[in-house]
């Protein structure tokens, strides 16, 4: 189905390598995706696969050494992120483009009151918004974030919130400039079950306000089938499979997604006896990885091909899957061909 909604960041075949003593550790290895207005994505994989990496390289904040952002393009607004100055991306960050982090404590100055950070922000991108306006307007967005009595808690300390309340002062930052695109990593990690949902519903209802769009970085397939419009699957620093939401839980194409979807418990076969789907093995060393499927040692479905080239990325429909099982003849018998070539050399 065509999408007519504008694109408004465009990450283009993003590469961001660390430099280690033990090797190089390709975090994110050829990256591509959209995020359209006003629309959810969401960003799903094991830990270590690359999903904050991707999006902490959207920002920038990178830290270097050891990590390196080696190519790509992440395009906003038609200029390339990546070849801006850093006065620049300031002018970007936390006006435009805003993040909210894992665990709000690490994120908010505990030695500053909530009143003193929202203003700060807020005239940091908008100089001639006076002190009482920025208040003002801080107020406001805590009011629609959920925070009660907003007017006289916003001189509290972080200290003096709840996990949740700190977590929905995180989103009123982020959201106090208006952003057009607001990242979300793991929002709800140190949160409990029923504060995860409303801060989840929250991050909804504040995208269809606003018509922010979203990128949702998470393991919780429950939680991005609730969300998301869009979802990309990703698996040692690429994405296996991209597709609209529904389309990725009614066929997954690729095996890692297929066994995500099974290990997550289903409430209509909770009297079932049978365990647990798990995938078997553990996720590869992503140092120096050799250019094959890094998937194969744990998929059921392995073919010689996959343990030797990695697989053309292939379109259906919209559904984009990077898997063998989806090549074409022509080239699978080429990488056979190039496998039996090695061997005749070798001997």
């Amino acid at each position: 189905m065509e999408n007519n909604k504008k694109v408004i960041l465009d990450v283009k075949d993003l590469q961001t390598y660390f430099l280690t003593d033990a090797g190089v550790v390709k975090a994110v290895d050829g990256v591509s995706f959209s995020v359209r207005e006003g629309e959810t994505i969401g960003i799903v994989g094991e830990s270590g696969s690359g999903k904050s990496v991707t999006n902490l390289s959207i920002m920038k904040l990178i830290p270097s050494p050891p990590g390196k952002i080696v190519g790509g393009e992440v395009i906003f607004e038609d200029q390339n992120i990546l070849d801006l100055s850093e006065k620049e991306l300031r002018e970007i960050r936390g006006d435009k483009i805003s993040m909210i982090f894992q665990d709000p404590m690490t994120s908010l100055n505990p030695f500053l009151k909530i009143s003193t950070q929202m203003i700060e922000t807020i005239r940091l991108h908008n100089k001639n918004v006076s002190k009482e306006e920025a208040r003002e307007k801080s107020i406001k967005v805590l009011e629609d974030v959920g925070i009660p009595a907003a007017r006289e808690r916003i001189d509290s300390y972080p200290h003096q919130f709840s996990g949740g309340m700190r977590q929905r002062v995180m989103i009123a930052i982020a959201l106090s400039c208006n952003a057009k695109v607001l990242i979300a990593d793991e929002p709800t990690t140190a949160l409990d079950v029923t504060i995860q949902a409303q801060i989840l519903e929250l991050i909804q209802s504040i995208s269809k306000k606003y018509g922010t769009s979203v990128i949702l970085i998470t393991h919780d397939l429950g939680v991005v089938a609730g969300m998301c419009d869009e979802v990309c699957v990703m698996y040692a620093g690429r994405i296996v499979e991209k597709a609209l939401t529904d389309d990725l839980y009614k066929k997954p194409l690729h095996p890692y997604t297929e066994g995500l979807i099974k290990s997550v418990p289903r409430m209509d076969t909770s009297g079932s006896k049978e365990k647990l789907f798990s995938i078997e093995g553990q996720p590869p060393n992503v140092i120096d990885l050799p250019p094959c499927c890094p998937f194969h040692p744990r998929c059921h479905k392995a073919m010689e091909e996959c343990k030797h080239a990695y697989p053309p990325r292939k379109v259906f429909d919209g559904h984009e899957v990077s898997c063998w099982l989806y090549a074409t003849d022509e080239e699978k018998n080429a990488v056979l061909k190039s496998i039996g070539s090695t061997e005749e050399n070798d001997k």
